[in-house]
């Protein structure tokens, strides 16, 4: 069982949905400092991807200082705690982009944009306090 969620989506890059949700899981605390990350062979099965894109994911982890490789143990979270407020509105970006890059071809201004998050963002919370 891998120590991240993700659910894979056609259409976007697989190593780009995989990096995302590790960050993501780094930055929310899900995935700590010190914690054991599954090896090349062990993600490929468990994602059912090729064992080449598994570790281009890993090697791309390691370059951006997310995960430390060490010969006896393997890869293992690097030291840099939960993500500040500004680290985590960066793992929006794309999410973002695309919502805009949709928005202005269907004619929406940003105060529409604006509203209709707002408008999501009390419905999930709505949900939530009846849980």
């Amino acid at each position: 069982m891998l120590p991240f969620s993700i659910q894979l989506e056609l259409g976007l890059p697989i190593t780009e949905q995989i990096l995302f949700a590790v960050k993501k899981a780094v930055v929310g605390g899900q995935l700590r400092p010190g914690d054991k990350f599954p090896s090349v062979r062990a993600l490929s099965q468990e994602l059912k991807i090729n064992p080449n894109t598994a570790h281009k994911v890993v090697a791309a982890l390691v370059a951006e200082g997310v995960l430390v490789t060490t010969p006896a143990v393997g890869s293992i979270v690097a030291a840099r705690g939960d993500g500040g407020r500004v680290e985590k509105a960066e793992l929006l970006g794309a999410e973002v982009e695309r919502l805009v890059v949709e928005a202005k071809k269907l004619g929406l201004d940003q105060d529409a944009v604006l509203e209709a998050v707002a408008a999501h963002w009390e419905k999930l919370t709505e949900k939530r306090i009846l849980r």
